[in-house]
């Protein structure tokens, strides 16, 4: 398959607000995709690679506007194999080898090609509910009901991979997926709710449980093997090739506690924590240290490793029985009976929503989850399904929405859709001294109106007038210059986000996790933003 049909069929679902003209281009592409592609395909439509990281940053990226090519050559299978070889370069000039190659690959695609590259490879490309739409199209593609497909790809465990079996062997393929252990199954996600009160109205009879901010895995236990997958169902621990020095083995306390259980067979769903000695949440950043999902090593190497305490919530497979079908209510006497107390999280079952005494326990339970520090808790209707890789109604998740009103220290000229607009937002706080600190960069919660809005503003604000290239959403993007406009620390801008973690990469040390804009704060003046040490204070 041409890459330029990815490319543009990425164009047309981005530019369509219709769900039926998205899922319509999608089973287009899907028709004339080779099975061999289609997974690649799915992966780059995602806004993601399937070498996950290739080692080119935006630095790198900004200095390589080229003429495009004049006729679409590239394939699919070309592409990632040149984005395979960038990422397997290594070792003393790297960073040139990697331009270089990139270059070569930037020569020879055409305009659309090279647009759609640059978002890919920046980040930048989000089509909205991708995976949602494309089991809709790749159903049409295949004449296959979409809930058929659905259940494939939630046992499959890989959209890709139940692409690839139903565009070659045809709709009877579907009935072949079913759950195995040793093969990960998509996890079950939750909705969001702004309270408890809110949740309890939406579920009806229900479990609340406490939401730990540690690492989701899955564990699959199969007699004395035990292999352990991340929620994006890469496999980590003891059964999975090192990322890092130190980090194959790093789970041995989920081995040990997946032998503990009283079973042959097991498929688990819950999280890894790390603890501190008085069982409060270490900081996330330590867990995902140890557990190898953050490349350097955060523990004391003379005190020896964090310890992890894993805990699980859900019981997917025992002994040859599948479970996914049962209620929660079911799935949990199950994990009960299965999985020692001190191994299960928390949870309080509220079987009358409506009467005020439940719903005020359920409140108290909520509190007493965040006063030991964790996120937040996760409502759970009882009759409800695992709904494996789906964000259903059923799990809703509570938790407090932190605010800071920050001041905008520059701005990224956007591209693709984002072309000639200031997107990405460099965000800062007030120092002792009057001065502003950066603590990270976001792009989310920009309407097209603030995009408008905050170019504008933005332009007038930049520092001795220099804006940039952004008459074609970059300009020469010769390194950072053109590409970066410094702005007067002016102003405000008020940002929700999830939580506070430390930071090498910022001078002040710390970082915003999953930063988002919420509006702009035209009447109070940068020097009543928040400052740094308030943003220090809010690190657990």
């Amino acid at each position: 398959m041409l890459f330029v049909d990815v490319a543009e069929t990425s164009r047309e679902v981005a530019g369509s607000a219709a769900r039926s003209a998205k899922t319509v281009a999608l089973a287009r592409l899907f028709a004339k995709a080779d099975p061999d592609d289609a997974p690649i395909v799915i992966t780059y439509l995602a806004g993601r690679l399937p070498q996950r990281r290739i080692g080119v940053g935006w630095r790198a990226l900004s200095s390589l506007r080229q003429a495009p090519a004049p006729v679409a050559t590239l394939t699919v299978r070309s592409v990632d194999e040149a984005l395979g070889r960038i990422a397997a370069v290594s070792g003393k000039g790297s960073t040139a080898e990697r331009q270089r190659l990139l270059g070569e690959l930037m020569a020879a695609a055409t305009g659309t090609e090279q647009d759609f590259l640059f978002r890919l490879l920046s980040g930048e490309l989000r089509q909205g509910a991708l995976d949602a739409l494309a089991v809709e199209g790749l159903a049409a593609a295949a004449g296959a009901e979409p809930e058929e497909v659905r259940r494939a790809v939630m046992l499959g465990g890989s959209l890709g991979a139940v692409a690839r079996e139903l565009l070659a062997h045809g709709v009877e393929v579907l009935g072949a997926f079913r759950l195995q252990v040793g093969r990960p199954v998509q996890p079950m996600l939750a909705q969001s709710a702004k309270s408890v009160d809110e949740a309890l109205d939406r579920v009806g009879p229900c479990a609340v449980e406490e939401k730990l901010d540690g690492i989701r895995v899955q564990v699959h236990r199969d007699g004395e093997r035990v292999r352990v997958y991340t929620r994006t169902l890469a496999e980590i621990g003891m059964g999975a090739p090192p990322r890092r020095p130190g980090a194959w083995g790093s789970l041995a306390e989920v081995r040990a506690a997946a032998l503990e259980l009283d079973v042959r067979q097991a498929v688990l769903d819950g999280e890894v924590i790390a603890l501190g000695p008085d069982g409060r949440p270490r900081p996330f950043q330590e867990t995902a240290g140890r557990v190898g999902t953050l490349p350097r090593p955060l523990a004391d190497e003379a005190a020896g490793p964090l310890p992890l305490f894993p805990v699980f919530f859900d019981l997917l497979y025992v002994d040859g029985r599948e479970l996914l079908g049962l209620p929660a209510g079911e799935r949990h006497a199950e994990l009960a009976r299965v999985v020692p107390e001190h191994r299960r999280v928390r949870r309080l079952v509220v079987r009358e929503p409506a009467d005020e005494g439940q719903r005020e326990a359920a409140r108290a339970f909520a509190d007493d989850v965040l006063d030991r520090g964790h996120e937040g808790v996760l409502v759970k209707g009882l009759d409800s399904a695992y709904g494996a890789g789906r964000r259903g109604a059923s799990w809703l998740k509570v938790k407090p929405v932190h605010t800071l009103d920050l001041v905008v220290l520059a701005a990224e000229w956007g591209h693709g859709r984002r072309a000639g607009k200031l997107s990405n937002l460099h965000l800062g706080a007030r120092r002792a001294d009057g001065t502003f600190g950066m603590l990270g960069k976001t792009f989310k919660g920009l309407t097209d109106a603030m995009l408008d809005w905050q170019t504008e503003r933005l332009t007038g604000l930049a520092l001795d007038g220099d804006v940039g290239g952004g008459d074609d959403g970059g300009g020469d993007r010769g390194g950072e210059e053109g590409w970066v406009v410094r702005v007067r620390p002016e102003l405000v801008v008020e940002v929700a986000f999830d939580g506070v973690q430390r930071s090498t990469r910022y001078p002040e040390g710390v970082t915003l996790r999953f930063a988002r804009v919420l509006r702009y704060r035209e009447d109070k003046p940068a020097a009543e933003a928040d400052t740094v040490e308030s943003v220090r204070a809010l690190l657990r």
